[in-house]
């Protein structure tokens, strides 16, 4: 199990290991699946202490999904682990009939997601898994904003019997909670910040710095609230509504393309029940330009500097 400083920033793919590996010391059900990714995924130190746990399929993400539903209809605790590019994608039909439709308890984990593999281009890339995997029924998408949150989250989804999506990055991330202060309850958002002017509701790795964009905003007399939206699907409505009725504008940010994210889910709750001003901040509807993750994120407006200017240039349409 890898060490972990406290108060460093953490990626969260090390933590789900962690969690991984705790878990399967407790309970012989827990089985971990790979794509030949063990060491992007910090599995190596599971696959060495629990071999009998541990299944390599492989580059065979669609034998990768299968598996762990045939492992979960036999009662296992079946936990698929790949990047997200590919997980979403070359194993939909998979996750869709095998997990989604079979209702088996396969816990999905998409790692190195968004532009965490931004050098790689748009076949490394995940700006369409929210919309792919939220769009099957049955099928769950979390999004989880720090190591604290993503260690509750993979202990909860350790505990139900549902299947679920999981998509973090590659890359340390800051702390948004603190150890002994992270609510969470699994479908529920969590509001970090209230205001009066700008809703600002992220998910993932953007909360972070929709936090800061509230900051800076504040210092010019714009109060922000803050929603950590880590539960993609099923979308908390009413921490949405409350929300954006409190506000005057309602902005969202993700590491996704607009078409069918967390924005779009938003924008339709707002649409229907309470009508304001909405604004998607995501990737484009074309390539993703290639460079570090930071390089691409600001490329789009997508750190706390263009998530506050994009807050005022709403604000001030209304």
């Amino acid at each position: 199990m890898a060490s972990i400083a406290p108060n460093a920033p953490v990626a969260p793919r090390a933590v789900i290991a962690d969690v991984l590996f705790d878990a399967a010391a407790k309970d012989k059900d827990v089985v971990v699946l790979c794509s030949d990714s063990r060491g992007s995924a910090a599995l190596e130190p599971f696959f060495e202490a629990y071999p009998n746990q541990a299944v390599e399929v492989g580059i065979a993400e669609q034998d990768l999904v299968g598996i762990a539903a045939g492992l979960a209809s036999c009662g296992k605790r079946a936990v698929a682990v790949s990047p997200a590019s590919f997980l979403a994608t070359r194993s939909y039909e998979q996750a869709r009939v095998d997990c989604a439709y079979s209702d088996t308890n396969v816990t999905l984990v998409g790692i190195s997601g968004g532009v965490s593999y931004g050098e790689l281009g748009m076949t490394h890339q995940s700006a369409q898994d929210i919309a792919a995997l939220a769009a099957v029924p049955n099928m769950r998408v979390y999004l989880p904003s720090d190591r604290h949150q993503t260690k509750k989250l993979m202990e909860a989804l350790l505990q139900d019997e549902k299947c679920a999506y999981v998509r973090v990055g590659r890359s340390p991330v800051p702390d948004v909670y603190g150890e002994d202060d992270c609510p969470f309850e699994l479908d529920k958002a969590n509001v970090l910040r209230e205001g009066e002017d700008v809703a600002l509701i992220a998910c993932g790795e953007l909360v972070a710095p929709c936090l800061d964009a509230a900051k800076a905003l504040s210092a010019d007399g714009v109060s922000c609230t803050v929603v950590d939206m880590h539960c993609v699907k099923p979308l908390d409505g009413d921490a949405v509504v409350e929300a954006a009725t409190g506000a005057k504008v309602v902005l969202t940010a993700e590491e996704h393309s607009k078409s069918g994210g967390l924005g779009a889910r938003v924008a339709q709750v707002v649409g229907e029940e309470c009508p304001r001003p909405v604004k998607a901040l995501a990737l484009p509807d074309t390539p993703v330009v290639t460079g570090t993750k930071a390089q691409i994120l600001e490329h789009y407006g997508l750190d706390a500097a263009g998530i506050a200017a994009s807050a005022k240039e709403l604000l001030a349409k209304v």
